[in-house]
């Protein structure tokens, strides 16, 4: 297979009979060059379809305008809502975004920092795996580039963070459920090592305890990885029990799904025999019947929040003073737990 002929600044420089710093100065339209000579320099880059080459650009100016993205699942709905905000904000601001998964491992996480250093991105937006404890690497690139965490948060890094308040969120959830009438309600989290699930379970708690009711560890459901079929099978222990739960919080709406899907196989009325709150408000949750309550957690706000405040770091020339953006949230109520009586 021969060699794809690939048409570099040089070659451009080459064909015409230019210089190479006249042909870049003319592509980028700079005064010192005459109209003619850009016109000439720009038709032919365009009958030949030249690229520039945004790493080597980048090298010479110090700038490349991509931003690097590190997320730790890219499968989960309220994950596509977060990118595509990035990459809209990102686009507007004229920057190109490069997108890595880690998959919740933080070897994997680390070796993706390296990699967005040698890829030269003017900065990274960052969510951590569940798992992050040393945070020397993190610590040790943002020596080099601007580095803003998002959803997946950690107070060991001094930078700017968008968060939401997720155990608010949470006590909102939980206590909608106290308010209609609901008493023995039961979480699906994820393992205590996940830093946003222990501050959503601290919300239920707290709900609880501001109502005065039990709280029964046989309703705690906590597992590793949350998906739809892990919330069927925590919900089918759940009505194992011989004092079943008369709702159920879910930390994602994965798992609430799961739930409501286990609840209906079982033929359980929803909301009136149990209840079911998820996280996130995803498009699952107009999908499933009964459509499902959820807390709104807008992925598409925080995405472009992250990249307004990323691009004033890497913009900036002043020592930036770090801070917590907290993006609000709100529960949109479903007939998973709410169902007026009919007049």
């Amino acid at each position: 297979m021969s060699k794809k002929n690939i048409i570099t600044l040089k070659k451009l420089a080459q064909d015409l009979e230019l210089y190479i710093s006249t042909v870049s100065r003319a592509l980028n339209d700079h005064s010192d060059i005459s109209d003619e000579t850009k016109e000439r320099v720009k038709a032919y880059a365009s009958k030949v379809k030249y690229v520039p080459n945004l790493f080597a650009k980048g090298f010479r100016s110090h700038k490349t305008n991509i931003i690097g993205v590190i997320i730790p699942n890219i499968e989960h709905r309220f994950t596509s809502t977060l990118l595509r905000g990035i990459i809209s904000a990102s686009e507007l601001n004229g920057y190109k975004v490069i997108i890595c998964e880690s998959f919740n491992s933080d070897a994997k996480q680390s070796e993706l920092l390296e990699t967005m250093i040698q890829f030269g991105v003017d900065g990274v937006l960052l969510s951590l795996t569940k798992k992050t404890k040393n945070v020397d690497e993190i610590l040790e690139m943002m020596k080099h580039i601007p580095l803003i965490l998002f959803d997946r948060i950690s107070n060991k890094v001094p930078c700017t963070q968008i968060i939401i308040d997720d155990e608010e969120a949470a006590f909102q959830a939980v206590e909608h459920l106290i308010n209609t009438g609901k008493k023995r309600i039961a979480i699906i989290k994820e393992t205590d090592s996940s830093n946003v699930s222990e501050r959503r379970y601290q919300g239920y708690l707290k709900a609880l305890r501001k109502h005065n009711l039990e709280v029964d560890e046989s309703l705690i459901m906590s597992s590793e990885d949350l998906s739809i079929e892990e919330g069927q099978r925590q919900t089918k222990i759940l009505l194992s029990l011989q004092n079943r739960p008369d709702a159920i919080f879910t930390i994602i709406d994965e798992a609430g799904i799961g739930a409501i899907k286990e609840l209906k196989k079982n033929k359980i009325k929803i909301p009136k025999e149990v209840a079911v709150v998820g996280f996130s408000n995803s498009t699952f949750c107009t999908i499933i019947q009964p459509k499902m309550s959820s807390i709104d957690q807008p992925g598409n706000r925080i995405g472009e929040v992250a990249v307004k405040y990323l691009i004033e770091e890497i913009n900036s020339d002043e020592t930036v003073h770090h801070k917590t953006i907290e993006i609000k949230t709100n529960l949109i109520v479903r007939k998973s737990s709410f169902n007026p009586l009919k007049k």
